[in-house]
């Protein structure tokens, strides 16, 4: 239980910064599991941003074997997102930069 209030803690503390318009977290499988923005938006970018996570990851490993990625941050004209993937979840903040 500790767990579940010390992850909520850290969305609300993420979604209160400056700029920031929504925190995602995805599963392995690009499922979304808890999210601070619509249905909607959640599930497109959940399964965008797994797909490029897949990628990115991909790409690292095979540029060298012993390596893997620990943080992916894509800038726009519009935003910024920033993904922390780990083994078995990743998050994605969305945030307006120019905030």
């Amino acid at each position: 239980m500790y767990y579940i209030a010390e992850v909520e803690e850290t969305l609300e503390r993420l979604q209160s910064q400056k700029g920031v318009q929504g925190v995602i977290i995805v599963n392995s499988e690009g499922v979304p599991i808890k999210s601070t923005m619509d249905n909607a938006t959640t599930v497109k970018y959940s399964g965008l941003i797994h797909q490029l996570v897949l990628k990115a990851r991909s790409t690292v490993r095979e540029l060298d074997s012993q390596n893997d990625l620990t943080f992916l941050r894509v800038r726009s004209k519009k935003n910024e997102i920033m993904i922390a993937p780990d083994k078995d979840y990743f998050m994605i903040v969305i945030q307006n930069p120019f905030d």
